[in-house]
């Protein structure tokens, strides 16, 4: 298995046909055609099925697919290290974090960071659990800081627990269920609620089963914790959401939170990195930086 058959393989799927793909490389059809066709009598199985459609994956082509982008990023970034100790260009490091942490610590740790690592070049994606798990194990991240259950996280993505975040209800300030003082009293109200999975909003939901509260039926989902929170703060929608994003002055401002007891546990907060794969030096030192600030912040 050649690193050209790889990119190859990335390529058809990136561009959709294997003559956009071998524009793109430079190489004419045939040779990319040989190239994906070594690479299926490598692998011994069929990857791509070719029709008047056009090109499809098989499940083998999927499965390589995803482990051929993770070992090209592993690459990259191995030539970026060695480059970076030769005295070469700053290094990029790509990393998801979630918004209540982008709204509290994520200042004050980018710029220590930029302190210690002025020519690192930083891209930074919303660390939605189910936006961060795919660009981890593809490679294209290379750590998150988001919420998650561990027990219920694939096996290839370790996760180091750094601190709890408690959730809440919260509405706007002049909702007519402002006053609420029961998980009953928001029976009938209308939602809008992330149901992604491994949200808190879907472990609000089971813990409400579980202790024999009303469930929301009535549900605006959304995916997008900022357009809650303006969905929440503009319209008698009630909203969930980590208790420190809806404190803070800025991010809260026009919302209440319902003073319902008992609340759900809280769900852990942390790092998130693909197993066995070490974080480049630049990285780490990102990764540092967010352990020591998060370590115990926001406990209740």
């Amino acid at each position: 298995m050649k690193d050209h058959q790889l990119k190859a393989l990335l390529q058809v799927a990136e561009c959709g046909s294997i003559r956009a793909a071998a524009r793109n490389m430079n190489l004419s059809q045939s040779a990319l055609t040989k190239a994906l066709r070594e690479l299926e009598e490598d692998v011994g199985a069929e990857l791509l099925l070719r029709s008047y459609k056009g090109i499809e994956f098989t499940d083998a082509g999927m499965t390589l697919l995803s482990r051929a982008r993770l070992a090209l990023s592993a690459l990259d970034k191995a030539r970026e290290e060695i480059r970076l100790m030769r005295g070469g260009a700053g290094a990029h490091v790509e990393v998801a974090i979630t918004p209540l942490v982008a709204t509290t610590v994520l200042p004050e740790v980018l710029a220590a960071y930029s302190r210690t690592q002025p020519d690192a070049r930083l891209t930074l994606h919303e660390g939605l659990l189910v936006q961060a798990l795919p660009g981890l194990v593809e490679g294209r991240l290379d750590f998150a800081i988001a919420l998650a259950s561990p027990e219920d996280l694939p096996y290839d993505i370790s996760f180091e627990p750094l601190t709890e975040i408690g959730a809440v209800a919260f509405v706007r300030s002049s909702h007519p269920l402002a006053g609420a003082q029961g998980w009953q009293a928001l029976e009938g109200g209308h939602w809008v609620l992330n149901l992604s999975a491994g949200s808190q909003s879907m472990g609000l939901v089971g813990w409400l089963e579980r202790q024999g509260y009303p469930v929301p039926h009535k549900v605006t989902h959304c995916s997008s914790p900022f357009l809650i929170l303006e969905l929440a703060r503009r319209n008698d929608l009630v909203g969930f959401g980590p208790k420190v994003l809806i404190a803070d002055p800025l991010v809260g401002s026009g919302l209440c939170i319902l003073p319902l007891q008992p609340l759900p546990p809280p769900m852990p907060l942390g790092i998130l990195t693909l197993r066995g794969v070490p974080l480049g030096s630049a990285a780490k030192k990102l990764a540092a930086l967010f352990r020591r600030r998060l370590a115990g912040a926001f406990g209740e």
